[in-house]
């Protein structure tokens, strides 16, 4: 019977023998229908040891409450033998780990390992795979209060490192090149999701200028920033509204070259696509728009592909540089006009802003914000939105600071 059971089974208001229950008035009372709560229970605390149940006689005054108490008490008490238990098989799985890892490097190799872990600066340590920030800080502390690692067994001392990490750790320091493919890999993967076609990195990286576009139904902006994220060149121009109705390709053609005629030159021209659904129907004039400006940019500004076969002009996801400044509300993109005004004030307030505008254009900029009044802001999207592009391409694509 549990124990629960066996203490409702002595609150019942049946005969009980006297060696058990006894009356305040009448100590030799062996039964009657007195109330239970004017009874003193003299029970034994029940104790399960060696698979067996042992009674220890407790005391009449001791109420059940207080017994209950005493059970649990000791049952708590004696919880520290699991934890010695388990401490010694950590001990065991540790020297199993350390065995483990002798098994899998050889002598020469584990002298490699250990020469590096051993005189490589933190910086030197951050090159390899999962020894970014607080792990390289880690080994250099742990070297410097213990001294140099004597074997790989020690690297199990060192807070954050298991056996997993340290096989990781040592395989990257044994093959470097194969860590720098994989991350290379790894890279080109991400940046296919921001930027189409698929471009090396390198020539990326090598850009000293870009040529931020932006296309609505109405008009084009573009800004011409350097590597140092001065702005070069910033505006507008307007066209037809080529949206309303179908033209020739002639007049589209005519259109969009005298757009490009007023762009400055660089090394890569940068587009906007757009997220609009092609299974909206209603929004199939506006695609097909997008689609007819953004092959004639891409056919009259990669003027050397047919000789050279390297793109130029490159299209960069939208939602990307949404999300790269937070303006995105779900699907949505909000307005970055606010975002604007802010780095055009840093660039005047701060020593080192995040994009520098000249000073003898910064008037002219804001002059062109006060004009961009409701109802007329909706004219300056495009403005807006061409130069956060320009930034976050810098930031995601060339400079990679959320790597």
């Amino acid at each position: 019977m549990s124990l629960h059971l066996m203490l409702l089974a002595s609150l019942r208001e049946e005969p009980r023998p006297d060696a058990l229950w006894r009356s305040k008035q009448d100590p030799e009372v062996s039964g009657g229908s007195l109330s239970r709560w004017d009874w003193r229970m003299s029970v034994s605390c029940l104790l399960k040891a060696g698979g067996r149940w042992r009674s220890f006689p407790v005391p009449v005054e001791l109420s059940l409450f207080q017994t209950l108490h005493n059970f649990c008490y000791r049952k708590k008490f004696t919880a520290p033998e699991k934890t010695i238990s388990s401490v010694s098989f950590y001990d065991e799985n540790a020297k199993e780990s350390g065995n483990a890892l002798d098994k899998l490097f050889s002598s020469e190799q584990q002298a490699s390992i250990l020469h590096v872990l051993n005189t490589a600066s933190n910086k030197e340590l951050e090159a390899f795979k999962l020894l970014h920030g607080k792990k390289s800080i880690s080994i250099i502390e742990h070297r410097e209060k213990f001294g140099p690692f004597q074997d790989l067994e020690s690297l199990m001392n060192v807070p954050s490192f298991q056996f997993k990490t340290i096989v990781q750790v040592c395989n990257s320091i044994l093959c470097p090149e194969g860590e720098k493919k994989k991350r290379k890999l790894q890279e080109n993967r991400l940046l296919g999701k921001l930027i189409k076609p698929d471009i090396e990195r390198e020539r990326l990286k090598a850009a000293n200028s870009i040529l931020s576009i932006v296309f609505g139904t109405q008009r084009i902006a573009w800004a011409l920033l350097d590597r140092k994220l001065t702005v070069l060149d910033w505006q507008q121009s307007d066209y037809w509204k080529l949206v309303n109705r179908t033209y020739p390709s002639s007049l589209y053609l005519k259109e969009i070259s005298s757009v490009i005629s007023k762009m400055p030159k660089a090394d890569f021209y940068v587009l906007e696509k757009t997220g609009l659904s092609i299974q909206n129907s209603s929004l199939f004039p506006v695609l097909l728009h997008f689609h007819i400006i953004e092959a004639m940019l891409y056919a009259l500004l990669n003027k050397t592909f047919t000789q050279d076969g390297q793109h130029h002009v490159l299209s960069m996801n939208r939602n990307a540089v949404g999300k790269h400044f937070k303006l995105m509300i779900g699907d949505t993109r909000t307005s970055g006009k606010e975002l604007v005004k802010q780095f055009l004030s840093e660039s005047v307030l701060k020593a080192n802003p995040r994009v520098f505008f000249p000073p003898d254009r910064v008037v002219h900029y804001r002059q062109m914000f006060s004009s961009a009044d409701p109802p007329d802001s909706h004219r300056r999207e495009e403005l807006y939105d061409s130069l956060l592009q320009a930034i976050a391409f810098y930031e995601l694509a060339v400079f990679d600071t959320e790597s």
